[in-house]
């Protein structure tokens, strides 16, 4: 319970496990609550931090949602979830991404981060290792460190993308190593593994026994016309994690799914069943709406959006003097160095907030390799807000400290 300031008691520590000691918070959910503070104060805060896509969750999926509530009673569904949205999931990845997928391997999860906890519960036991790259998306290592596991972080360069290499990974994988957790379109980075680059990191990792988990929950939001390859074209023996809520405009519906090899859905069945049951059911049922054709058209539409705000922004960030070593091909994220002005982003990105009403991710959020020189800026607001970012960046610039 929170007491009079808002904040939650500190008790003894010891009463914590020791995993806990691990666990970092979201630095950026602090932001987040300062923005809103300033907002709720009088002042007009341009959060450009959260990666969520600003447009509402398409009509279909909303129209079928209020038919089901209206003639469903909604009780649960089986762990591994509906099995017409299982089976729905199964044909989107036949006639989208040309790759043939058993319902059977389809489990339903209470949105991604679900998903990857519940593969990662699978596979990391104490003190097994899994590599991933650094940045990253945060919330990889607390979950590793859930499972008392250890994560060897990958310090990534911009030259690879910010992806892991085969080459990389030699240097730094050992005896213990037991997963690679690998993310494309990659958070925060924007960059997108390609066939030959993919092959060769799963390759590597399935030739020393280490078992991939492919987050592509960014999947679909690609720039261009060039679709990139899915995980599932080299590999069975994978897992991939994908989501409604980023691409599909359905972050609070919390519903995602996980695509197992054969052999791992039993035990994928047995941990949902004791960790949450199963996915919501209207949300569930909510998301067959998803892959309707009128409901791509907007996404579609919404994606092609994206790729409009990457140009606006990209140029506009680099004649400020931020460097964007790499042009991000998916996602809606532009990850940009600041050493120009600050080598301190948490710093600079809190000065941004309170000066000049711009909130943006410092890069601490990500990992610990050439963080403090790096920020995030999140590509979900429309051009018009996005050219008034500019405009108080470029006057906070040029007047820090007013």
């Amino acid at each position: 319970m929170r007491g009079m300031n808002g904040k939650y008691p500190k008790g003894p520590s010891h009463r914590l496990a020791p995993r806990m000691q691990h666990i970092q918070p979201f630095h950026v959910m602090d932001l987040l609550a300062r923005a809103r503070a300033l907002e709720a104060a009088g002042r007009e805060i341009i959060q450009l931090q959260i990666g969520e896509p600003d447009f509402p969750t398409p009509e279909p999926v909303r129209e079928r949602a209020a038919r089901v509530l209206q003639q469903d009673p909604i009780h649960y569904t089986p762990a591994l979830g509906l099995p017409v949205l299982r089976a729905a999931i199964a044909r989107h990845y036949a006639e989208a991404e040309g790759v043939e997928v058993a319902p059977e391997r389809i489990v339903v999860t209470p949105g991604s981060s679900a998903g990857l906890q519940l593969v990662l519960a699978a596979l990391v036991g104490r003190d097994d290792n899994v590599l991933m790259g650094d940045p990253g998306y945060p919330c990889n290592s607390n979950f590793v460190h859930l499972f008392e596991g250890r994560v060897i972080a990958v310090p990534t360069r911009p030259e690879d993308g910010f992806q892991p290499t085969p080459a990389l990974l030699e240097q730094h994988a050992d005896a213990g190593a037991r997963v690679l957790l690998l993310a494309s379109p990659a958070n925060p980075t924007g960059s997108v593994l390609g066939e030959a680059a993919l092959r060769a990191l799963i390759d590597w990792a399935e030739s020393r026994g280490i078992v991939v988990v492919m987050d592509e929950i960014y999947r679909g939001l690609f720039h261009g016309s060039d679709r990139p390859p899915t995980a599932l074209t080299c590999s069975d023996e994978l897992f991939v994690v994908n989501s409604f809520s980023k691409y599909y405009g359905m972050t609070g519906w919390r519903v995602g799914w996980v695509v197992a090899p054969e052999w791992a859905v039993e035990p994928l069945d047995r941990l949902a069943q004791n960790m949450y049951l199963s996915a919501p059911t209207l949300a569930q049922q909510a998301a067959l709406a998803a892959f309707e054709p009128e409901t791509l058209e907007i996404l579609e539409q919404r994606r092609a959006e994206f790729t409009r705000r990457r140009d606006f922004l990209l140029p506009k960030l680099e004649a400020l003097g931020f460097r964007i070593p790499v042009v991000p091909d998916g996602a809606f994220y532009l990850y940009a160095d600041c050493s120009r002005f600050s080598r301190d982003s948490s710093r600079f990105v809190l000065d941004l907030l309170e000066q000049a009403g711009v909130a943006i991710t410092p890069g601490r959020d990500f990992g610990t390799h050439r963080a403090d020189t790096f920020v995030r800026f999140a590509c979900t607001r429309p051009v018009p807000v996005l050219k008034k970012a500019v405009e108080c960046i470029a006057e906070h610039l040029a007047n820090p400290g007013r």
